[in-house]
């Protein structure tokens, strides 16, 4: 089911939920705020979608009868970078790890508020669509062929836009905020805490497979051996 045609530059939301209630209350709550959308009940349904239309964001929920979220994400992921929202009403931290080491973008926990959605929906697309950054040099830090906006949150290898997640763009921002300087795991993390440290540390390893030429040995994003990890720019 999709919506009626919005503005030409309306973002498409394709909602994956076994809930009946909840997708026909997320459809008409992001329809009434300028999105267009497509809902699909299982993972199966969800892939039909996908072979014949470009999405710009899926919310996706965890638990669905046959194949989970989980599942669905991998293997969406072997091909294809489009943002994904997890909704879950599991909040153990492994599930957390998992999400993220598969390349989940957001977790929002049920319930929720579907205002509170809307906004992580408007922060994920805001990061991940690309553009020019157009800022004055002190704004962005450059390390070897890489380029971070501080401002904008955008990764660039030359004129490629480098496909990163929410989290992992916030922890950019951090590093980046004082290059060369040590930064702690209980910074990087927010909360402190063993189980954030441990996904610091998963968010860490998929940073260093995207910008490092030997994640084994970086150049660039270096552990800072006791402490944390820091950023190593150019000049």
């Amino acid at each position: 089911m999709t919506s009626a045609t919005l503005e030409d530059d309306a973002a498409h939301v394709l909602v994956v939920d076994d809930d009946r209630r909840l997708r026909a209350l997320l459809s008409s709550y992001l329809m009434k705020n300028g999105h267009r959308v497509t809902v699909a009940a299982t993972a199966a349904e969800a892939r039909t979608f996908l072979d014949g239309l470009a999405f710009d964001i899926i919310v996706l929920d965890v638990m669905m009868p046959g194949e989970t979220g989980f599942e669905f994400a991998a293997d969406l992921r072997k091909r294809s970078q489009v943002p994904i929202l997890m909704l879950t009403a599991r909040g153990e931290p492994q599930d957390r790890v998992l999400g993220l080491e598969i390349g989940v973008d957001d977790y929002l926990s049920k319930p929720f508020e579907p205002r509170e959605l809307l906004l992580r929906i408007g922060s994920v697309l805001r990061r991940t669509r690309a553009s020019p950054f157009g800022k004055p040099e002190a704004a962005i830090v450059r390390f070897g062929p890489f380029a971070f906006s501080l401002e904008r949150g955008e990764l660039r290898a030359g004129e490629e836009v480098v496909r990163i997640t929410e989290r992992e763009r916030e922890m950019l921002r951090l590093l980046c905020a004082s290059p060369g300087d040590s930064v702690s795991r209980e910074v990087l993390s927010g909360l402190g805490g063993a189980a954030q440290e441990r996904t610091v540390d998963v968010l860490i390893n998929r940073l260093r497979r995207k910008i490092e030429q030997d994640p084994a040995n970086p150049a660039y994003l270096q552990t800072a051996r006791g402490t944390g990890y820091r950023l190593i720019a150019d000049g």
